[in-house]
């Protein structure tokens, strides 16, 4: 049996099983199977790792980043964003971590950004593992980018910071945080949302609801939105390409 899995912490909600395990029956792999691993705290994934029968990992929050201290290698893409989110041991055994986040992102934005986006700049809400991957896409896409976090730090605005200006000079919003995921479906990033225009693109990482309250705010106000689940299939197509050029 050929074992495959999503570490995370809390994975009631989770896409990835469903997908895997829908895609293993399609394509008759019988001896494949994907498996949720709730860790409670990061270094249980020690004892998990040990287990040779897995052969590929998916990580979900909070531990894209604080992961990486427990591979053998990292692609150097994944490095480079500081957040691995797909993991393959490779014939030697050894287990290397990637990031197809910002593949699945990249991707997902095709026929989403519309004419009407006449600048490439983004507000990108949040600092994570998966706001990191955002960034390294909207940079090889030459955009101008601006954290929105709840904390201060260099380079980053806080969301009692933002100004109209800041809005409407924004042809892309970002929200990378998982405000809003069900079943906290009454919350969103605080941002003043009565300064959207149908020049903004809000785009949502949350895909469970499909209709996040941040996306029908900007549905409200005419603006193109698109949910993450889109990105949640091109990045989850990366990684199975990833497992079978480990194997």
């Amino acid at each position: 049996m050929k074992r495959f899995g999503l570490i995370g912490k809390t994975l009631g909600y989770s896409f990835s099983r469903k997908y895997f395990s829908n895609k293993f029956a399609a394509l008759g792999l019988e001896d494949h199977v994907y498996e949720n691993f709730e860790l409670s705290a990061i270094d249980e994934v020690k004892d998990l790792f040990k287990q040779s029968d897995i052969y590929g990992f998916n990580v979900t929050i909070p531990y894209k980043e604080s992961v990486m201290d427990y591979l053998d290698q990292i692609d150097p893409a994944a490095a480079e964003i500081g957040a691995v989110n797909t993991i393959c041991r490779d014939a030697d055994g050894s287990l290397v971590g990637y990031n197809t986040d910002h593949i699945g992102f990249k991707g997902s934005l095709e026929g989403f950004l519309s004419d009407t986006l006449n600048q490439k700049s983004a507000l990108i809400l949040g600092t994570g593992g998966a706001s990191k991957a955002v960034a390294f896409a909207l940079n090889a896409l030459d955009y101008d980018i601006r954290f929105v976090s709840r904390g201060s730090g260099t380079g980053i605005l806080t969301y009692d910071q933002l100004t109209k200006n800041d809005i409407r000079s924004a042809g892309l919003i970002i929200n990378t945080t998982p405000l809003g995921t069900f079943p906290d479906v009454d919350n969103c990033p605080d941002i003043p949302y009565e300064h959207l225009t149908e020049s903004q693109h809000l785009y949502d990482l949350v895909y469970n609801p499909e209709w996040t309250k941040f996306l029908k705010f900007g549905r409200d106000k005419s603006c193109p939105v698109q949910n993450g689940l889109r990105m949640l299939e091109l990045q989850a197509e990366a990684a199975w390409s990833i497992w079978n050029q480990g194997q």
